[in-house]
């Protein structure tokens, strides 16, 4: 680290103003940043709070917590792998696979992201700031394995240019960035994104008598068309090539056919607590993303009129991307609500919707993607109107 910064110092004089790379002075600044902890301190006098948190800190946190869902993905995109070709293979042959296919789509993630916030930062002369540091790693994480590197690019300039940039950079954005890139794909691309297979298979590749790759939700929504049990179709699911591939026990441990970071809602809980553990993340907001989608799905088997609506409720928790999208998604601080009644009534209603969603619109079974990314929007109004009662709470009793 010594000879890094020696280095950096002999070439910083470059880059600062009067010198030849002035200009890119803002990609060195970010480089040396990230490296280092900046030597400026505040200029103001007085009493101050020193504290070793910063942005880029509170994002390798976050990042920390991704890393049992990378890693599971990784493994899980190479045992599905295997599953469906119906060949033998060591974990170690799993995980080898899985990274071949994985790591591309993070490198793509974040190189493009990157170089767009480089770029930006250049245009308009301000520091890159660290946020991308987690939406680098969500894109991939809410992506399919097979995705195309081309369309994972696309996607990405696309979110950090309109879903962020163009609100002012990080910390102004409305909605969450790497939902926008997956909704870009969603609707722009649907073939990759919305298919049935969902796991990964290169091209020509033979699988066993039976294969199918529908996901869970893909199941949950075709046994409504067909006036089936949901469970009952979930349970007999893989039947001959990978039997309880989608039992209850195997939904929540997560090794089936699915977005990369998403099918393991035990990879999950575990992110949770180190968010909840470092307070990074809110446990409000992701505790009330369960209880709403429970609590719609408990309903809805009271009211069933189809299949998907007698699923129970403890379903709705694991399968799809319910509990990625409730501890990584919900909880981001800039698109989420900020007061702590609202984050109670915006997890709520995004549970709520995601369930609602799933089962009047089968077109759209990811419900959790459309959820948040309304939620987003109405996150403000929620606070405006919990603020607006604090207030008049407040003028009441100044008046009694």
């Amino acid at each position: 680290m010594k000879f890094l910064r020696n280095t950096l110092d002999k070439v910083k004089h470059d880059f600062e103003k009067g010198g030849k790379y002035e200009k890119f002075y803002y990609a060195f600044e970010a480089l040396e940043t990230f490296a280092f902890a900046p030597n400026t301190t505040a200029g103001n006098k007085g009493v101050q709070i020193r504290d070793g948190i910063d942005l880029k800190r509170l994002m390798m946190t976050v990042i920390i917590a991704m890393v049992p869902c990378l890693i599971f993905g990784i493994f899980n995109v190479g045992h599905q792998h295997f599953l469906a070709t119906g060949q033998a293979a060591t974990m170690m042959d799993k995980f080898w696979v899985g990274a071949l296919q994985v790591l591309p789509i993070v490198i793509v993630s974040y190189g493009v992201g990157l170089g767009v916030e480089f770029v930006f930062s250049m245009i308009r002369r301000h520091p890159v700031n660290e946020g991308y540091l987690v939406t680098g790693m969500l894109i991939p994480l809410v992506m399919p394995p097979d995705i195309p590197l081309w369309q994972v690019a696309v996607a990405t300039i696309f979110a950090v240019i309109i879903g962020k940039e163009a609100f002012g950079g990080t910390g102004m954005n409305v909605v969450n960035i790497a939902l926008t890139a997956r909704a870009f794909l969603y609707f722009a691309y649907p073939t990759q994104i919305s298919g049935e297979v969902w796991a990964f298979l290169p091209e020509g590749a033979k699988t066993v008598a039976g294969y199918s790759g529908a996901t869970p939700l893909a199941v949950a929504a075709q046994s409504s068309t067909d006036g089936t049990n949901v469970v009952a179709a979930l349970d007999s699911f893989g039947a001959g090539w990978a039997e309880g591939i989608y039992s209850f026990s195997n939904l929540f441990l997560g090794a089936m056919p699915g977005s990369i970071g998403e099918t393991s809602t035990l990879m999950c809980l575990i992110g949770a607590f180190i968010l909840w553990a470092t307070g990074t993340g809110s446990w409000k907001i992701i505790v009330s993303v369960f209880a709403g989608a429970w609590a719609m799905g408990l309903l809805l088997n009271g009211l069933a009129v189809n299949p998907y609506m007698e699923m129970p409720a403890h379903y709705h928790l694991v399968i799809g991307g319910l509990a990625f999208g409730a501890v990584f998604m919900a909880t981001d601080p800039v698109t989420a609500a900020q007061t702590e009644t609202g984050k109670w009534v915006y997890g709520f209603l995004i549970g709520l919707f995601t369930v609602l969603i799933r089962v009047f619109n089968p077109a759209y079974p990811e419900g959790i993607m459309l959820a948040i990314l309304l939620m987003n929007v109405f996150a403000p109004l929620i606070d405006y109107f919990v603020v607006s009662a604090n207030k008049n709470r407040r003028l009441k009793r100044a008046t009694v």
